[in-house]
């Protein structure tokens, strides 16, 4: 396991607490909290069982229950790291053909891909062992790609370090995700093995660390700011944690958070994007509820009376989960009033003036008062936005925290009065005056996936598998002219649209060009096959040329069993054009009368009424 470095950047020292860096700057912070912080015996954490896996069985001391992505203890409570299980899961799953959002990913995934295919490309062996592993992800596919990558994140979170790469638990006791994948692990170390994925972790480590520090003062802002609001005390490592994991082999529109136990789990991939490359929103939307949600279950003897809430997002377009547990529902209405108080506009705010001069003060002034209305405008839309996706107690805590603001008092202190004090009936009838939108955003902790929209060269593929060569043809000129587009995808159908129109001369010219252009194994691998195939239907056939561009094939192929079987029916026997059925014209003079008797004589007029 890496960690980022906090302070020093030496290579000598890898982990730098996150923790003592919030501490030191919130040490008011938790002088003002101390007394409630040593006098909250009620508030240990007792995680409802719909967000968790493994606690009841385990009983109450975290040190006995299963622990994913082992820390050593009197560590960071917070920490921000990246893990060479996770990273070999990704690679694999990359092999095999995961190449959602490639085009947005940090260039470091593209980087690790070219690495993996000029060792598959050397090496029969590595090649095989890559075949089985994918085999085996293909027979354990699921159709929403958030569960489908899930699952296989999830058992990663439990794996040693290679080259073991074993479960750190007995196998009953992984989650339920991760149990349905845990037989991938003998294809996975040795598809590693072959593949010499150590050596290639290792190789692109510092690239690794170089995401690690564009994240880690966004990051630790977040954090500093969420617990300077909450009036939150930071404690070293006492059994519970916070992990971000960052992981650029995954799509990076794709978060995948855990909450396992104690441990709060989120695994990020970085984008392309300049600046910050992850979404620091979302670390912040899991920190919260990992701050939060011991607060509130430890207050379970006041949910019964709570309970009515639930009739009011019945029509609401959240998920079951959150339709059937009210602490659930109130504690992400919680989160969003939280949020919602912290949200700051675009705009930057007004650089208070250097000179004493009165007339700077009140321009100041005004252009403070101004900057704060229309901060507060804005959270207010965000409050009424987030009670029509169905989080109808939202405007309730956004009130109830704006009281905690005046007080001076910390969430700690005042989550109590916010939960026995609810008017329930008046909350109630509030849900049900509520127009609920039709949809909502998707929640980290239960990811799910729309439908990916075809666009680019993925719909001019299936402009050509549809006979639309036109409009296939339109889309790769489009990319070509682009000077970001995918060249090599658009060359590659060019010249397969000029294979189809009867010119193999050109299409030869562009497949050879496509090669030259790509990266991808399955473009590689088709070009070759069809510049073979192009060799062995020349009058004469260039046989020697033909079998060089199958071998080729057989070497650069992808996981799929068509490329390798084109292939090897290439080097088996020559290619042949298929032979069409020859039938004779058919004679459209062959019955014709020029009389017109047997027309006359055929018709029969309708039987009389």
């Amino acid at each position: 396991m890496s960690r980022i470095v906090i302070v020093s950047l030496k290579p000598s020292r890898r982990l730098v607490l996150l923790t003592a860096t919030l501490a030191v700057s919130l040490a008011v912070v938790a002088q003002q909290s101390s007394s409630s912080s040593s006098s909250s015996a009620s508030d240990t954490p007792t995680i409802s069982n719909t967000q968790t896996q493994n606690t009841q069985q385990n009983g109450a001391n975290p040190a006995l229950r299963p622990r994913a992505a082992q820390i050593e203890e009197g560590g960071a409570a917070v920490t921000l790291e990246t893990s060479e299980p996770l990273f070999d899961v990704g690679a694999a799953l990359n092999a095999c053909g995961y190449d959602a959002d490639l085009d947005k990913s940090a260039p470091v995934r593209a980087e690790v891909r070219a690495d993996l295919n000029a060792a598959l490309a050397a090496s029969e062996t590595a090649r095989a062992s890559r075949d089985a592993l994918c085999a085996y992800i293909a027979s354990h596919h699921l159709n929403d790609a958030g569960l489908n990558v899930g699952q296989y994140v999830s058992l990663a979170l439990y794996l040693s370090p290679p080259p073991s790469l074993t479960p750190n638990l007995d196998e009953t006791e992984l989650p339920p995700q991760a149990t349905q994948v845990v037989n991938v692990l003998p294809f996975l170390r040795t598809f590693a093995a072959e593949v010499n994925l150590h050596y290639i972790w290792l190789h692109h480590h510092p690239e690794y660390e170089a995401l690690q520090a564009r994240v880690h003062d966004a990051m630790v802002q977040a954090i500093l700011s969420t617990n300077i609001y909450l009036h939150q005390p930071v404690s070293s490592y006492d059994g519970r944690r916070f992990l971000v994991l960052l992981e650029p082999m995954l799509s990076p529109s794709l978060t995948n958070a855990r909450v396992y136990g104690t441990d709060y789990i989120i695994v990020m991939s970085p984008s392309n994007a300049a600046g910050v490359p992850v979404p620091i929103g979302e670390i912040r939307h899991i920190y919260l509820h990992y701050v939060i949600e011991p607060m509130v279950y430890s207050r379970g003897t006041a949910m019964e009376r709570i309970q009515p809430m639930l009739r009011g997002v019945q029509d609401a377009p959240l998920e079951f989960f959150y339709k059937s547990d009210v602490v659930a529902l109130m504690t992400e209405c919680l989160i969003k009033a939280v949020e919602a108080h912290m949200y700051v506009i675009d705009s930057p705010a007004p650089e208070k003036p250097k000179s004493k001069e009165r007339v700077d003060a009140d321009r100041y002034a005004a252009l403070k008062a101004l900057y704060d209305s229309e901060n507060s405008l804005a959270r207010l839309k965000l409050v009424d936005t987030d009670e029509a996706q169905g989080w109808v107690l939202t405007g309730y805590f956004y009130q109830t925290l704006t009281l905690m603001e005046h007080n001076g008092d910390g969430l700690r202190d005042e989550i109590a009065p916010m939960i026995y004090g609810m008017d329930v009936d008046r909350e109630r009838r509030h849900a049900e005056e509520v127009v609920f939108v039709k949809t909502v955003p998707a929640d980290p902790l239960r990811p799910n996936t729309a439908p990916r929209k075809i666009e680019g060269m993925d719909l001019a593929e299936l402009d050509l598998m549809k006979g639309k060569s036109d409009e296939a043809s339109d889309i790769a000129e489009k990319t070509l002219a682009d000077p970001k587009g995918d060249h090599a995808r658009a060359q590659y159908i060019l010249a397969r649209i000029d294979l189809m129109s009867g010119d193999p001369e050109k299409a030869m010219e562009g497949f050879q060009q496509t090669l030259t252009l790509s990266k991808d194994p399955r473009t590689m691998a088709w070009s070759h096959i069809y510049l073979g195939r192009l060799y062995d239907s020349m009058n004469p056939p260039d046989r020697d040329h033909a079998l060089a561009e199958y071998k080729l094939a057989e070497a650069v192929r992808d996981s799929q069993p068509d490329t390798k079987k084109a292939a090897e029916a290439g080097l088996a026997k020559p290619f042949a054009l298929p032979l069409r059925a020859k039938h004779p014209a058919p004679d459209d003079d062959k019955d014709f009368d020029p009389t017109g008797k047997a027309e006359k004589d055929s018709y029969q007029p309708p039987a009389p009424k």
